[in-house]
C-alpha cells in the first residue's frame, strides 16, 4: 500500500500498451477508461511502439513498474500530484481472460473505492 494518500490526489492514469496486443487493446484501454472516469482523472496511454512514447513509457516501468529488458504489457500505474507514480497493474502472458481478471479486481478492490470515496467527498 502507497504512503498516505492525505495533502495528495490522483493525476493521471497511465497505460504502457502496444496496439497489437490483445490484453491491451481493446481490454485495458476499456477498462483503463472506467477506472479513470470513477477517479476523476485523465487516461493517458503511453504506446510502446511509438518513438516519441517510448522512452517514457520506459522510464515509468523501469522506475516504477515491473521493469525488466523486455517488460510485460500492459502496465498501469496511478499518477498523484506530488509527482509520484504507483504501479498498479502488469498484464499476463497468458490468456487474455487472466488480464480481464487483474483488472476486474483492481476495479472491484478496497482500494479503488476508497479513492473514489474520498474523491467525492
Amino acid at each position: 500500500m502507497p504512503r498516505a494518500t492525505r495533502g495528495r490526489h490522483p493525476r493521471r492514469l497511465t497505460i504502457v500498451l502496444a496496439p497489437w496486443c490483445p490484453h491491451c487493446v481493446p481490454l485495458s484501454v476499456r477498462k483503463g477508461r472506467r477506472l479513470a472516469e470513477r477517479l476523476g482523472v485523465p487516461l493517458r496511454l503511453l504506446d510502446i511502439d511509438r518513438k516519441n512514447q517510448l522512452p517514457e513509457a520506459d522510464r515509468l516501468v523501469r522506475e516504477q513498474g515491473d521493469g525488466a529488458p523486455d517488460y510485460l504489457i500492459p502496465q498501469v500505474f496511478l499518477e498523484w500530484s506530488d509527482g509520484s507514480a504507483e504501479h498498479l497493474l502488469t498484464g499476463f502472458s497468458e490468456q487474455v481472460a487472466r488480464t480481464s481478471r487483474a483488472w476486474d479486481d483492481l476495479l472491484a478492490s478496497d482500494r479503488m473505492r476508497l479513492l473514489v470515496e474520498r474523491r467525492d467527498r
